[in-house]
Parts: structure tokens; C-alpha cells; sequence
């Protein structure tokens, strides 16, 4: 057990980290697994999701609007993204399935960038080769070129 003393230092860690920059739950468990006690982190992890700090939901939002806004990026490197963040199959599922529409204008808007970009230094072959490698639906790309 613990005192409610390293709960609360324990805690302004975890806060600390996660108001620093948006984490997902499993970023949370990863950083401070070797530093805090197990049961005491489940807890800590437990009471910032019920405070509203924690929500992986909110995450995949908050980064998949990050990434439309800085990046070209296919909905499958989205997707592989957020799976590298821990963040749960069926909430990133859910995700796409609900924002599909818009996340598939914001692939075909990728791939006119990217082939704007790459188009005085290959071959249309080649940039169409180059998109069905960053994972860009095939009917997409074809539409673009």
C-alpha cells in the first residue's frame, strides 16, 4: 500500500507529463511503469481519466487533427500511428468509420500534394508506386493522377 502523500507526489508527475503535451493511457503506463508502484499508477491512471485529463478518444482526435494540419498522410499511416501510441483497435476503428468522409477528401488532398511535390523528379509509375507504398487506397490514387 501507499501514503496519500506519494499518491499526490506520484500524481503531480502524471500530471505534469500528461498537461505537457497530450498522452494516451498506454504512453502514461509506459513512462512511469519502472518508477511508480503498479497499484498506486492504476490508480493515479483511474483518477485523471475520471477528472477528464486521460481519454484516448479525445487523443485520437486532438492527433489526427494534428496530423491533417502538418503532414500528407495516408488513413492507413494514421491508423498504424495511433496504433503506436497503444491506443485500443476497435477506438480507432470507430474513428475512421465515423470520420470517413472527411478523412478520405484529406488522403486525396495528400496525394495532390505529394504529387505536386514529386512530380518534376519521377515518373507518374514511380510517384504512383511511391503512394501504394505509404499505404493510399489504390481508387484514390488513381482518381488524383
Amino acid at each position: 500500500m501507499y501514503t496519500v502523500e506519494e499518491f499526490d507526489l506520484a500524481k503531480s508527475k502524471v500530471m505534469n507529463y500528461i498537461m505537457y503535451k497530450k498522452r494516451s493511457e498506454y504512453e502514461v503506463k509506459n513512462k512511469f511503469q519502472n518508477t511508480i508502484q503498479e497499484d498506486m499508477l492504476c490508480d493515479i491512471i483511474e483518477y485523471v481519466k475520471e477528472a477528464g485529463y486521460l481519454n484516448d478518444n479525445e487523443y485520437i482526435q486532438k492527433t489526427v487533427n494534428e496530423y491533417k494540419a502538418l503532414k500528407n498522410l495516408s488513413i492507413y499511416e494514421i491508423q498504424y500511428k495511433l496504433y503506436q501510441k497503444g491506443i485500443k483497435r476497435e477506438d480507432i476503428e470507430d474513428y475512421i468509420a465515423s470520420n470517413y468522409e472527411q478523412l478520405n477528401s484529406y488522403e486525396i488532398n495528400s496525394i495532390k500534394n505529394i504529387v505536386s511535390k514529386k512530380e518534376k523528379s519521377m515518373t507518374p509509375e514511380e510517384i504512383e508506386m511511391y503512394l501504394a507504398k505509404k499505404g493510399f487506397k489504390e481508387e484514390n490514387i488513381k482518381e488524383v493522377l
